[in-house]
Formats: structure tokens, C-alpha cells, sequence
């Protein structure tokens, strides 16, 4: 009696991880956990007691659709300010995360069997999102010399007259790579020529660590037209559980994600964005501390991964994850299903380590790890790792 696409889509993996992690929390059994992808950081307390300012001021009632009209100014003018581009009021849509932004984006452009180009490794909701909405995800392998980030070539072999749109996760959630102006501007002339949609995923911005972040939508008034940008507050603010999320698109993709929202959900919770409009206004220093903090860890988690010979990363340059080449250690392992999968069940089962297998990102040679964790957390599960592979090797 379900609906046939109930068929076609996957769990979240990191989701599943992250439940068995607390089951076993549960039962007593410790778990280093580096899967999740959530800040270790509290939400500023300034964002919090706006929040509970808001609900004694009895701001709690209905709103509109598209978001809070002080919030959307907030989002404008962080928009000009930080990516340097302009958009009006109507051309913002508040949601309840970026997840919710994304969906909301796919209804509006998608009709069946429309094409979703998106770029092996991809962060693991964006295919089931497109198959629930009725596309169909074409995937692109891109090459790790290249830091995993689409080439224009890459893009032009896959573009058919189906082709409604591409992701460009930047920075990438699982690589951390970060794409230059020089690097997106031959992606965006071809999206534009072939009046593709992009939909630039921007969640990490805030966390870059050797390059200034170019927004795909600043660099040209055409580009702004093909964008849809996806944003939050989730990592710039540690703001994962508040819900709240936004697009800034043109008029009329702005206008039919506000209807759509409207009968979906109404708008995300009031109370929520009064308090996003604190972080957006007030907490650049809280998150500038964080990524400090995380630049840190960085540069640490690259020197202990020089000493495993077996293992290999792709230098993160934002985001705050490490993409770890797992292959070598095939020689070790014979399994018929997802090797990563393997690797990660014997991290978890017999070293009480988790950490998330590349296949969720769509390379099985690979696993993710999060340096979102304190340095001694860290450093442990660095050395169940090696642990773990000394043992292969007995």
C-alpha cells in the first residue's frame, strides 16, 4: 500500500550510524564517534536568549510563508555584505534547514524524469531527495588529483536535454575541498549557456581555512539568475537542532517555493527566526572562534595521517571533515559487498569506533571521519585506526 518511491530511495547512513552510536550509549558501551556532522560547539548564548526573549514577547503566532520579515532583511544584508551579492526581499525563502531548502528547490523545478547532475562524492541525501521528487540522479566521477570538485568537461559528457540542474557542494561535505572563482567560473558558463540550474549548496561557507569563499552567485548577474543558493545556520552557528535554513534564488523560483512551503509547512518555527536573526546579526566572533578551532584541529589531523602509510586524505580545505583513501587496505579484507561499509562495521563492532563509509557518499574506497570533535577524541580514533589496521596486517 506504499507509494512506489518509498521503494527506490535509501536510509540516511549517517543517520544510522549516529542512532547505533546511542544505542550503544545507551546500553553503557562508549563509542568514539567521529561520523556526525555537527559543530561540538553550544549555540551562542546570545542566539539563545533571543529565542527566549521571543517567546516571552509572545512572538509565537503565525508568520509569513517565506519567513520572517526582519529575518529576511537579516539574510540580505548578510548576502551583500559577506558574498557580495544583491537580492530583494521576495527573492528569500526561510525554511527548516537546509535539507528542507534543497526539497523545496527540487519541487519547484523538477517535473518527472527531469536530470539532477551531481558529482561523485556527493553528501548522501541529494540522490534520494531527487528520486522522492521524481527526477533522476546522474552522477559524475570526478578524480581525486582534482580534490573531487567537477570540471567543466566532467559536466559537459552528462549534459543532455533532460537536464534540469547540478549540485556544487562548496566547501564539499565529505572532501572539505573548497572550489576557487577560476575553478567555478568555466561550470557556471556552461550552466548558464545550457540554462541549467545550479544549486549551490553554501551550509559550510563560513568554515573555509586557505581561500576567500566565492559564492556562485556573485559572479555574474546571469549566474545570480541560474542559482539557487542553499544556506543555514546549522554549522556557521551551531544551530543544528534550531531548523532553520534559506535559498536565494530570482523572483519567480522564490515565488513557487513560498507556495509550495505554504501548504506544506506554513513557514519554520517563529521562535527559531527570532533567533536566527541574532546569529545572522551579532555572532560573527562566535564563529569566527569555531573556525579557528577547526583550522586548528586541521592542520593537527593532517600531521597524524602522514604516518599511516596505508591510508591516504584529501587535504581538507573547509568544511570540517577528513576523506580518508581506504583502498590499500583491500589487500586485507575479501568482502562481496560495500567494502567501506565492512571497514566501518569492524571499526565500530570490535574497536568501538565510528566513523561513516564512503559508499554513503557514493566511493566505497573511502571513509569519512569529523574533526567537529575535541582533539583527544580525535587523536583516539586516529589511533584505534591504526590500531585496527596493524591488525589486518597480523
Amino acid at each position: 500500500m506504499l507509494a512506489n518511491k518509498t521503494s527506490i530511495i535509501s536510509p540516511s547512513v549517517t543517520i544510522g550510524i549516529s542512532t547505533k552510536v546511542k544505542e550503544l550509549n545507551r546500553q553503557g558501551i562508549e563509542v568514539t564517534s567521529l561520523s556526525i556532522g555537527e559543530p561540538d560547539f553550544f549555540t551562542p548564548d546570545k542566539v539563545k536568549q533571543a529565542a527566549i526573549e521571543a517567546i516571552h514577547a509572545n512572538k509565537t503566532k503565525y508568520d509569513s510563508a517565506s519567513g520572517l520579515f526582519e529575518l529576511k532583511q537579516a539574510i540580505v544584508d548578510k548576502l551583500k555584505r559577506d558574498n557580495h551579492v544583491s537580492y530583494d526581499l521576495d527573492e528569500i525563502v526561510v525554511t527548516s534547514g537546509a535539507k528542507h531548502a534543497i526539497s523545496n528547490a527540487l519541487l519547484a523545478i523538477l517535473n518527472p524524469n527531469d536530470e539532477v547532475i551531481i558529482p561523485k562524492p556527493y553528501w548522501t541525501s541529494y540522490p534520494e531527495m531527487v528520486k522522492l521528487l521524481n527526477g533522476t540522479p546522474v552522477f559524475v566521477n570526478t578524480k581525486e588529483e582534482n580534490s573531487f570538485k567537477l570540471q567543466a568537461a566532467e559536466l559537459k559528457a552528462l549534459i543532455s536535454n533532460k537536464t534540469k540542474a547540478v549540485f556544487i557542494t562548496n566547501p564539499s561535505n565529505p572532501t572539505g575541498a573548497v572550489y576557487t572563482k577560476e575553478e567555478l567560473e568555466p561550470i557556471v558558463k556552461m550552466c548558464i549557456e545550457n540554462q541549467i540550474y545550479i544549486l549551490a549548496d553554501e551550509i559550510y561557507e563560513k568554515i573555509t581555512f586557505d581561500d576567500d569563499f566565492t559564492s556562485i552567485a556573485s559572479l555574474s548577474e546571469e549566474a545570480k539568475n541560474m542559482t539557487i543558493t542553499i544556506n543555514g545556520l546549522s554549522k556557521s552557528a551551531s544551530m543544528t537542532g534550531w531548523r532553520l535554513g534559506y535559498t536565494a534564488t530570482n523572483k519567480k523560483l522564490a515565488s513557487a517555493m513560498s507556495a509550495i512551503q505554504g501548504h506544506l509547512v506554513s513557514h519554520p518555527s517563529t521562535i527559531t527566526q527570532w533567533a536566527a536573526v541574532e546569529a545572522i546579526n551579532n555572532c560573527e566572533a562566535d564563529t569566527k572562534h569555531m573556525v579557528d578551532t577547526y583550522h586548528s584541529r586541521r592542520n593537527e589531523v593532517i600531521q597524524m595521517f602522514e604516518d599511516i602509510e596505508d591510508l591516504s586524505i584529501v587535504r581538507p580545505d573547509g568544511a570540517f571533515y577528513v576523506f580518508i583513501n581506504i583502498s590499500k587496505l583491500k589487500a586485507y579484507i575479501d568482502t562481496p559487498d560495500s567494502f567501506s561499509l565492512e571497514v566501518c562495521n569492524r571499526l565500530l563492532d570490535d574497536y568501538r569506533l565510528a566513523i561513516v563509509p564512503g559508499i554513503a557518499f557514493g566511493l566505497d574506497d573511502y571513509v569519512r571521519i569529523t574533526y567537529a570533535a575535541d582533539m583527544e577524541t580525535i587523536k583516539t580514533g586516529i589511533e584505534k585506526m591504526k590500531q585496527f589496521i596493524n591488525d589486518l596486517k597480523k
